[in-house]
Protein backbone atom coordinates (compact mmCIF):
# COMPACT_ATOMS: atom_id res chain seq x y z
CA UNK A 1 0.00 0.00 0.00
CA UNK A 2 1.25 3.46 -0.80
CA UNK A 3 2.39 4.96 2.52
CA UNK A 4 1.25 8.41 1.60
CA UNK A 5 -2.07 7.12 0.43
CA UNK A 6 -2.87 9.51 -2.34
CA UNK A 7 -0.16 12.11 -2.26
CA UNK A 8 -1.60 14.51 -4.78
CA UNK A 9 0.37 16.06 -7.57
CA UNK A 10 -2.67 18.05 -8.58
CA UNK A 11 -1.52 21.64 -8.08
CA UNK A 12 -5.05 22.74 -7.30
CA UNK A 13 -5.52 20.47 -4.28
CA UNK A 14 -4.52 21.31 -0.76
CA UNK A 15 -5.72 18.72 1.71
CA UNK A 16 -5.53 18.82 5.47
CA UNK A 17 -3.66 16.29 7.59
CA UNK A 18 -4.10 12.75 6.33
CA UNK A 19 -3.43 10.07 8.93
CA UNK A 20 -1.14 7.28 7.86
CA UNK A 21 0.62 4.66 9.90
CA UNK A 22 4.13 3.45 9.28
CA UNK A 23 5.07 -0.15 9.82
CA UNK A 24 7.40 -0.66 12.78
CA UNK A 25 10.99 0.18 11.99
CA UNK A 26 13.22 -2.49 13.47
CA UNK A 27 16.84 -1.44 13.48
CA UNK A 28 19.20 -4.37 13.67
CA UNK A 29 22.59 -4.22 15.32
CA UNK A 30 25.44 -4.28 12.84
CA UNK A 31 29.19 -4.26 13.11
CA UNK A 32 30.53 -1.26 14.99
CA UNK A 33 33.52 0.59 13.63
CA UNK A 34 35.41 3.31 15.44
CA UNK A 35 33.24 6.42 15.35
CA UNK A 36 30.06 4.56 14.40
CA UNK A 37 27.10 3.24 16.39
CA UNK A 38 24.33 0.78 15.65
CA UNK A 39 21.14 2.39 16.87
CA UNK A 40 19.95 0.67 20.04
CA UNK A 41 18.83 1.53 23.53
CA UNK A 42 22.29 2.75 24.47
CA UNK A 43 22.92 4.55 21.20
CA UNK A 44 19.55 6.28 20.92
CA UNK A 45 21.16 9.46 22.21
CA UNK A 46 23.25 9.62 19.03
CA UNK A 47 20.06 9.82 16.97
CA UNK A 48 17.64 11.78 19.15
CA UNK A 49 17.81 15.54 19.55
CA UNK A 50 19.49 15.88 16.16
CA UNK A 51 18.19 17.61 13.04
CA UNK A 52 18.86 15.09 10.27
CA UNK A 53 18.78 16.50 6.74
CA UNK A 54 17.95 13.89 4.10
CA UNK A 55 20.73 13.76 1.51
CA UNK A 56 19.45 11.11 -0.86
CA UNK A 57 17.53 7.85 -1.27
CA UNK A 58 18.78 4.78 -3.10
CA UNK A 59 16.06 2.37 -4.25
CA UNK A 60 16.69 -0.62 -6.53
CA UNK A 61 20.19 0.72 -7.10
CA UNK A 62 18.93 4.11 -8.32
CA UNK A 63 20.00 7.13 -6.28
CA UNK A 64 17.74 10.19 -6.00
CA UNK A 65 18.97 13.43 -4.44
CA UNK A 66 16.67 14.91 -1.83
CA UNK A 67 15.30 18.44 -1.99
CA UNK A 68 16.69 20.80 0.64
CA UNK A 69 13.43 20.68 2.60
CA UNK A 70 13.59 16.96 3.54
CA UNK A 71 14.51 16.27 7.17
CA UNK A 72 13.53 14.54 10.39
CA UNK A 73 14.16 15.02 14.10
CA UNK A 74 13.43 12.70 17.02
CA UNK A 75 13.04 14.41 20.38
CA UNK A 76 14.33 12.79 23.54
CA UNK A 77 10.75 11.91 24.47
CA UNK A 78 10.22 10.13 21.14
CA UNK A 79 8.23 12.80 19.30
CA UNK A 80 9.15 12.84 15.63
CA UNK A 81 8.82 15.85 13.36
CA UNK A 82 10.03 16.27 9.83
CA UNK A 83 9.39 16.97 6.20
CA UNK A 84 9.24 14.61 3.23
CA UNK A 85 10.50 17.44 1.05
CA UNK A 86 7.45 19.67 1.15
CA UNK A 87 4.80 17.87 3.18
CA UNK A 88 5.33 17.87 6.94
CA UNK A 89 5.00 14.70 8.95
CA UNK A 90 4.98 13.70 12.60
CA UNK A 91 5.12 10.43 14.52
CA UNK A 92 6.01 8.82 17.85
CA UNK A 93 9.28 6.90 18.12
CA UNK A 94 10.13 4.29 20.75
CA UNK A 95 13.57 2.74 21.18
CA UNK A 96 14.08 -0.76 22.60
CA UNK A 97 17.33 -2.67 22.39
CA UNK A 98 18.38 -2.37 18.74
CA UNK A 99 14.98 -1.33 17.44
CA UNK A 100 13.14 1.90 16.85
CA UNK A 101 9.44 2.02 16.05
CA UNK A 102 7.54 4.91 14.48
CA UNK A 103 3.82 4.97 15.30
CA UNK A 104 0.89 7.34 14.78
CA UNK A 105 2.50 8.98 11.78
CA UNK A 106 0.60 11.82 10.13
CA UNK A 107 1.52 13.83 7.06
CA UNK A 108 0.08 16.76 5.21
CA UNK A 109 -1.08 16.22 1.65
CA UNK A 110 -0.14 19.33 -0.27
CA UNK A 111 0.65 19.74 -3.93
CA UNK A 112 4.25 20.91 -4.07
CA UNK A 113 6.46 22.51 -6.64
CA UNK A 114 10.23 22.11 -6.74
CA UNK A 115 10.16 18.57 -5.31
CA UNK A 116 11.24 15.73 -7.66
CA UNK A 117 8.26 13.66 -8.88
CA UNK A 118 7.36 10.81 -6.50
CA UNK A 119 10.24 11.66 -4.14
CA UNK A 120 8.01 12.07 -1.08
CA UNK A 121 6.23 8.80 -1.77
CA UNK A 122 9.56 6.99 -2.23
CA UNK A 123 10.98 8.43 0.98
CA UNK A 124 7.91 7.47 3.02
CA UNK A 125 7.78 3.97 1.49
CA UNK A 126 11.46 3.40 2.22
CA UNK A 127 11.17 4.55 5.83
CA UNK A 128 8.23 2.18 6.32
CA UNK A 129 9.87 -0.83 4.67
CA UNK A 130 10.07 -3.06 7.73
CA UNK A 131 13.44 -3.65 9.34
CA UNK A 132 15.97 -0.90 8.80
CA UNK A 133 19.55 -1.20 9.92
CA UNK A 134 20.96 2.10 11.13
CA UNK A 135 24.49 3.39 11.39
CA UNK A 136 25.74 6.71 12.74
CA UNK A 137 29.24 7.72 11.71
CA UNK A 138 30.96 11.08 11.43
CA UNK A 139 27.71 13.04 11.60
CA UNK A 140 26.01 10.78 9.05
CA UNK A 141 23.01 8.51 9.60
CA UNK A 142 22.26 5.69 7.16
CA UNK A 143 19.02 3.70 7.27
CA UNK A 144 19.06 0.53 5.16
CA UNK A 145 16.20 -1.84 4.31
CA UNK A 146 16.48 -5.61 4.13
CA UNK A 147 16.54 -5.28 0.32
CA UNK A 148 19.46 -2.86 0.41
CA UNK A 149 17.51 0.33 -0.22
CA UNK A 150 18.78 3.15 1.94
CA UNK A 151 18.19 6.68 3.14
CA UNK A 152 21.27 8.82 3.78
CA UNK A 153 21.04 11.71 6.24
CA UNK A 154 23.45 14.29 7.63
CA UNK A 155 23.46 16.10 10.97
CA UNK A 156 22.62 19.75 10.35
CA UNK A 157 23.39 22.41 12.93
CA UNK A 158 20.95 25.20 13.72
CA UNK A 159 21.59 28.61 12.20
CA UNK A 160 22.46 31.44 14.63
CA UNK A 161 20.36 34.59 14.51
CA UNK A 162 23.38 36.81 14.03
CA UNK A 163 25.73 36.37 11.09
CA UNK A 164 23.28 34.26 9.09
CA UNK A 165 21.96 35.45 5.75
CA UNK A 166 18.20 35.10 6.17
CA UNK A 167 16.36 34.81 2.86
CA UNK A 168 12.78 36.10 3.07
CA UNK A 169 10.29 33.38 2.17
CA UNK A 170 7.09 35.18 3.12
CA UNK A 171 6.06 37.59 1.75
CA UNK A 172 7.32 36.08 -1.48
CA UNK A 173 10.12 37.97 -3.22
CA UNK A 174 11.43 35.06 -5.31
CA UNK A 175 14.40 34.82 -2.98
CA UNK A 176 15.55 38.36 -3.74
CA UNK A 177 14.98 39.78 -0.25
CA UNK A 178 17.38 38.90 2.55
CA UNK A 179 18.65 40.30 5.85
CA UNK A 180 21.79 39.74 7.94
CA UNK A 181 22.42 40.97 11.48
CA UNK A 182 26.06 41.84 12.11
CA UNK A 183 26.96 41.23 15.75
CA UNK A 184 30.05 43.46 15.64
CA UNK A 185 28.42 46.55 14.10
CA UNK A 186 24.98 46.07 15.67
CA UNK A 187 23.36 46.63 12.30
CA UNK A 188 21.07 44.73 9.98
CA UNK A 189 21.66 44.97 6.24
CA UNK A 190 20.48 43.29 3.09
CA UNK A 191 17.88 43.72 0.38
CA UNK A 192 14.14 44.31 0.41
CA UNK A 193 13.86 42.57 -2.95
CA UNK A 194 14.77 45.58 -5.05
CA UNK A 195 16.43 48.16 -2.83
CA UNK A 196 19.26 47.65 -0.37
CA UNK A 197 18.52 48.39 3.26
CA UNK A 198 20.49 49.10 6.43
CA UNK A 199 19.49 49.96 10.00
CA UNK A 200 20.57 49.52 13.60
CA UNK A 201 19.49 46.28 15.27
CA UNK A 202 19.45 45.66 19.01
CA UNK A 203 18.71 42.08 20.08
CA UNK A 204 17.42 41.47 23.60
CA UNK A 205 15.02 39.11 25.37
CA UNK A 206 13.57 37.52 22.23
CA UNK A 207 13.05 40.86 20.50
CA UNK A 208 14.86 42.93 17.92
CA UNK A 209 14.59 46.70 17.99
CA UNK A 210 15.13 48.01 14.47
CA UNK A 211 16.08 51.60 13.78
CA UNK A 212 15.09 53.81 10.87
CA UNK A 213 15.73 52.08 7.55
CA UNK A 214 18.24 53.61 5.17
CA UNK A 215 17.55 52.39 1.63
CA UNK A 216 18.54 52.93 -1.96
CA UNK A 217 15.87 54.44 -4.21
CA UNK A 218 15.54 52.16 -7.21
CA UNK A 219 12.16 51.57 -8.83
CA UNK A 220 10.99 48.04 -9.54
CA UNK A 221 7.72 46.47 -10.65
CA UNK A 222 4.63 47.34 -8.63
CA UNK A 223 4.24 44.01 -6.84
CA UNK A 224 7.83 44.05 -5.63
CA UNK A 225 7.56 47.64 -4.46
CA UNK A 226 4.41 46.76 -2.52
CA UNK A 227 6.28 43.91 -0.85
CA UNK A 228 9.12 46.29 0.03
CA UNK A 229 6.63 48.58 1.75
CA UNK A 230 5.41 45.61 3.77
CA UNK A 231 8.95 44.73 4.85
CA UNK A 232 9.75 48.33 5.71
CA UNK A 233 6.99 48.25 8.33
CA UNK A 234 9.31 46.08 10.42
CA UNK A 235 11.64 49.02 10.94
CA UNK A 236 11.32 51.90 13.40
CA UNK A 237 9.97 49.48 15.97
CA UNK A 238 10.43 46.25 17.86
CA UNK A 239 9.71 42.77 16.50
CA UNK A 240 9.57 39.44 18.26
CA UNK A 241 11.77 36.78 16.73
CA UNK A 242 11.80 33.00 16.84
CA UNK A 243 14.52 30.79 15.36
CA UNK A 244 13.54 27.19 14.74
CA UNK A 245 16.63 25.41 13.48
CA UNK A 246 17.17 27.17 10.13
CA UNK A 247 13.92 29.12 9.97
CA UNK A 248 13.28 32.59 11.33
CA UNK A 249 9.95 34.24 12.11
CA UNK A 250 9.64 37.96 12.79
CA UNK A 251 6.41 39.25 14.29
CA UNK A 252 5.72 42.98 14.34
CA UNK A 253 3.91 44.84 17.11
CA UNK A 254 0.68 44.77 15.11
CA UNK A 255 0.92 41.00 14.54
CA UNK A 256 2.25 40.94 10.97
CA UNK A 257 4.66 38.09 10.31
CA UNK A 258 7.68 37.73 8.06
CA UNK A 259 9.28 34.32 7.53
CA UNK A 260 12.84 33.63 6.42
CA UNK A 261 15.17 30.68 5.94
CA UNK A 262 18.92 30.42 6.37
CA UNK A 263 20.65 30.65 3.00
CA UNK A 264 22.51 27.52 1.96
Amino acid sequence: MNTLGTLAMDKQRLAAFAALTLLPLAVACGSEDAGSDAVGAGAAASVTGVHWAVDDITVDGKKSDAPSGAWLRIADGGEVKGSLGCNAFGADAAFADSHVTFDQMQATEMACEGVPPNFETTLADTLSDGDLTAEVKDGKLTLTTADGDRVALTKQDAAPLKGTKWTITSPDTDGKAHLTIDEKTGQVSGSLGCNKVRATATVRDGRITLGTASTTRMMCDTSLMNTEKELLRLFDGTVKYEVEHRNLTLTSENGERVSAAAAE
